[in-house]
């Protein structure tokens, strides 16, 4: 165990979040998102809710600030509905370390699906909400 680390982020994610380079973009998936199907860099975080993961991973972990949307979501299919209490819990948490990010910017779920098979990796949690995905940029870390 490393002091400072939470205990939510395993070793794998840890090497995988030191590995990736500025503009690459990490998939925190919901446990519904087919990551096998996209993307063969698939970690585990099972029974962890991306609230929690996003606590961890952003003291960690600049988010892109050469882009106008760092955060990007799934947006709604024609006929669902997205509940706004899932992004309002993650924004929670993303502001404890990034308080001026722009807002999570939606896209449709095909474009999501083509960005899962550009992404560095995706991490399959326990998030059990509906368009519970959200993808974040890796920006600069400043000296």
């Amino acid at each position: 165990m490393l002091k400072g680390i939470s205990p939510v982020i395993n070793p794998d994610l840890l090497s995988t979040l030191a590995r990736m380079g500025h503009g690459d973009e990490v998939i925190l998936a919901d446990a519904h998102f087919p990551g096998e199907t996209f993307n063969t860099n698939v970690l585990r975080a099972d029974g962890i809710k991306i609230p929690q993961l996003l606590e961890a991973i952003l003291p960690l972990f600049e988010l892109d600030s050469y882009t106008d949307s760092p955060l990007i979501m799934m947006a709604a299919v024609s006929g669902d509905q997205l509940d706004p209490a899932v992004e309002e819990s993650y924004m929670e948490k993303i502001h404890l370390t990034n308080p001026e990010v722009p807002a999570i910017k939606r896209i449709d779920r095909f474009e999501f699906y083509k960005r899962a098979k550009k992404a560095f990796a995706v991490v399959m949690t326990g998030e059990t909400a509906k368009y519970g995905n959200i993808i974040l940029k890796k920006g600069v870390t400043p000296c």
